[in-house]
């Protein structure tokens, strides 16, 4: 399925061979990871700034940025929902569903925005409440307080748009914009902190203000190109938002936030366990996450293009062409996540090189756990692909609320007991916790998989 099939209702489509839902898997997902890791560029963009004022500039506003990302995450999962309904009425050739499900999801996003904006809103006093000291706390509510009118922009803009671009053959628009977003928010962000071009002196406040602004403008050229572009209009024609189709998409999308939500918090308490046994482990910790992290991205847009396939094929009535398109995507993650796994064996030292002088005798410590968790990731970052992409196939499913139950127990039934026995009665310290990750990130894929394939098993006789 080519985006030229995506953009015009035409018959039934017949289903592709392996090697068109391989590349048509692949052409989707791939300004969706470029997206992706330009949004990530944006955030090591404002941490460099920020580390020029002084590192309390960069504690309070990384971690107001930090809780930024994390409220609107798990909130964008709800929308998530907004992909599989549009590709699903395409495949079933309904494509007047389309500007109805469009307009209900931009309704949904600013009914999530307000509880986003109201946490936000409530930084300081909760960051009191856990014991953070008065200053810090202070620092993170104002970053927050002007982070805060990002909410809604970022729901609309990386939540609902970064689901309906790809479901109606648009993803490159994304890439786009995402790129331009990069450049303009570190020259801004430079601007208003600094007082450069003419700008304001506005020092750390100056970077959420610059992210905001940022936020908004990618928010509104999405839309823009959307609604300016001939071939796209119809998808987009004007229609009253309707209850019922919101009550769909919230059911649908609820349980991916609550599975956002489990799995992120086993990551949290992992890096809180590990600064437990010190700033070296944490540092080592970090690195080796700030790596996994970039060849994540990959097989997070490879789900999120399984998401649209798998929902095309099942809304068009083809059961053994959604179950190709799900499996041929596992196999594109796995084989990817294989080929950076083989990197960390080869050349863990080297990773750790860019994030360290390893010929500075403080470091060595750092870079030696860090380069053993490495060895841990290289089987950690294969399944961790695949159960993100088994997830995104189980969404084309419409299928979410027993994965959240999956994800759940695998996270915290199976991945935090084996860590903590691991790191703190076995011995092995920090990798001991990373196995953990792994055995917990193993079982959800081997959960997922599963039940991907019993959903999408031709039936007998039919």
């Amino acid at each position: 399925m080519s985006e030229s099939a995506f953009t015009g209702a035409a018959a039934k489509p017949a289903p592709p061979p392996l090697s068109r839902h391989a590349a048509d898997t692949a052409r989707l997902a791939a300004p969706l990871a470029i997206a992706q890791l330009s949004q990530m560029a944006m955030g090591v963009t404002d941490t460099i700034l920020l580390g020029s004022l002084s590192a309390d500039a960069l504690a309070a506003g990384g971690l107001g940025a930090g809780i930024f990302f994390v409220i609107v995450t798990l909130l964008q999962g709800v929308l998530s929902s907004v992909s599989v309904t549009v590709a699903n009425a395409r495949g079933a050739q309904a494509e007047h569903r389309v500007p109805h499900i469009y307009w209900t999801g931009l309704a949904l996003s600013a009914l999530l925005a307000v509880p986003a904006f109201v946490l936000l809103s409530y930084s300081q006093p909760i960051l009191l409440a856990f014991g953070e000291p008065p200053s810090l706390a202070r620092n993170v509510g104002a970053y927050t307080g002007v982070l805060r009118y990002a909410s809604l922009a970022s729901l609309i803009g990386v939540g609902m748009m970064r689901a309906f671009l790809p479901a109606i053959g648009a993803a490159k628009r994304l890439l786009w914009v995402a790129l331009v977003g990069v450049v303009f928010n570190g020259v801004l962000n430079y601007g208003l902190i600094h007082g450069a071009y003419g700008l304001p002196r506005l020092g750390m406040l100056g970077s959420a203000a610059a992210t905001t602004i940022t936020i908004w403008l990618s928010a509104i050229a999405l839309m823009a190109l959307l609604h300016g572009r001939q071939r796209f209009k119809h998808f987009v024609a004007a229609k009253r938002p309707t209850m019922p189709l919101m009550g769909e998409l919230f059911a649908i999308g609820w349980p991916v936030a609550i599975t956002y939500g489990v799995e992120s918090m086993l990551f949290l308490c992992t890096g809180l366990f590990i600064g437990l046994m010190g700033e070296k482990p944490l540092a080592a910790h970090q690195i080796a996450m700030s790596v996994s992290s970039v060849t994540f991205m990959v097989p997070l847009a490879i789900g999120q293009a399984a998401n649209v396939r798998v929902g095309y094929w099942m809304g068009a009535g083809d059961r053994v062409a959604a179950r190709h398109a799900g499996f041929v995507a596992l196999a594109l993650g796995v084989a990817y996540m294989s080929m950076t796994g083989l990197l960390f064996i080869v050349a863990p030292r080297a990773i750790v090189g860019l994030y360290l002088r390893l010929d500075d005798p403080a470091n060595a410590q750092t870079a030696a756990i860090a380069a053993s968790l490495l060895g841990v990731a290289a089987i950690f970052q294969i399944v961790d692909g695949m159960q993100t992409i088994g997830s995104g196939c189980l969404r084309g499913l419409k299928d979410t609320r027993v994965p959240m139950l999956a994800a759940a127990f695998g996270y915290w039934g199976v991945g935090f007991p084996t860590g903590y026995v691991l790191a703190f009665h076995a011995g092995l310290g920090p990798r001991g916790l990373w196995w953990g990750l792994a055995a917990g990130l193993a079982s959800v894929a081997v959960l997922m998989t599963l039940r991907f394939e019993r959903r999408t098993r031709q039936r007998p006789g039919v």
